[in-house]
């Protein structure tokens, strides 16, 4: 009896922990595209900064004022020599996705999105030499056919949105693989990965922020009528986006791999439906096929990954130089759940 109950209570736990990670996922992503489409603040640069300000001091208060995670002590010198590139590759990850989202559509940006199990997989082959098992390779085929033919029936397509959000996928691609290898020692979680990594993006951001935009911010608040209740929307999606970061966490500890990967693709889902509710932004039908390939694709994605992680070390032999050395050879070193999206 108490068996049922605990397992009725781990399947409410879950799904609780996934609709919440959706309701913060979704709400950030539409609340974005508010800000830049109908409050007229066309500056990814200053949004991108007012987020990461939000996100330092939600996660000072949570570390260092409620103790509600443990803080993890990261050295000085290792701050300067391995944070301070992944902050700074975190930084142009932000600030393209915001982009990306000035000029297309949510759906559109989404779908794109679902492109960084490739670029991840390529830039790994490419430059790292990394070797991955042939059903790798096949479950890139429809994540790569469903993106081109979502980009060549987008009806609101923008080459400068489109190139942003691309190069975002690149730039996500390149942040995880460099915390597994610039973190190695530190285990870090989501919210102490925000503790470190948002007041070095801060900085890195604040100086191109102003010199950029800040002439176009002042004269947004000349222009602009209803000032207070924008600058409520703007900064309660700072908020938003810290908290999506501790319901990452969260969600993370309540599903497994699998289901964490499937909730994901669903939730791109979700996000263009929610998106086109409100935006209305024309959608065809070999779109929406395509966006729908796409998240198949990335789907069969994770279920290989998974496969693969539960099979045992391969052997090797002096004779079989070229061999796998562990299984991270043959998935990919990125570790999706803690793919800190601010």
């Amino acid at each position: 009896m108490e068996e049922g109950r605990f397992c009725q209570w781990t399947v409410f736990r879950s799904i609780l922990a996934i609709l919440q990670w959706w309701g913060f996922n979704v709400t950030v992503i539409i609340m974005n595209k508010w800000i830049f489409q109908k409050l007229d603040f066309k500056f990814p640069l200053s949004v991108s900064c007012i987020h990461f300000i939000c996100s330092t001091i939600g996660a000072y208060l949570v570390i260092k004022v409620l103790k509600l995670k443990p803080l993890i002590v990261v050295d000085p010198e290792d701050q300067w020599r391995r944070i301070f590139p992944m902050s700074f590759v975190f930084c142009i990850n932000i600030v393209l996705g915001n982009v990306s989202l000035r000029y297309i559509p949510v759906s559109f940006m989404q779908t794109i999105k679902s492109f960084t199990p490739a670029t991840t997989v390529v830039l790994q082959w490419l430059v790292w030499r990394k070797h991955f098992d042939w059903r790798i390779w096949a479950s890139l085929v429809p994540i790569v056919g469903g993106i081109l033919l979502t980009s060549i029936t987008e009806l609101s397509f923008n080459m400068f949105g489109f190139c942003a959000a691309l190069f975002g996928c690149l730039a996500t691609s390149t942040k995880t693989i460099l915390a597994e290898s610039l973190l190695h020692g530190y285990k870090f979680d989501s919210i102490n990965t925000v503790y470190y990594m948002a007041p070095y993006a801060t900085m890195i951001l604040a100086v191109p922020a102003l010199l950029l935009e800040g002439v176009g911010v002042v004269q947004w608040f000349q222009s602009h009528t209803s000032i207070l209740s924008a600058l409520v929307i703007i900064f309660g999606s700072g908020v938003l986006a810290f908290c999506l970061n501790f319901s990452i966490f969260y969600v993370i500890h309540s599903t497994t791999a699998v289901t964490f990967n499937v909730a994901g693709n669903l939730k791109v889902a979700v996000a263009v439906t929610c998106s086109w509710m409100i935006f209305r932004n024309p959608i065809s039908a070999m779109n929406a096929f395509g966006c729908g390939v796409t998240l198949v694709g990335c789907t069969f994605y994770g279920y290989v990954r998974h496969l693969l992680s539960q099979q045992p070390p391969p052997v090797t032999t002096a004779s079989t130089p070229h061999s796998p050395r562990s299984l991270k050879e043959l998935v990919p070193l990125v570790n999706d759940k803690l793919d800190d999206k601010l």
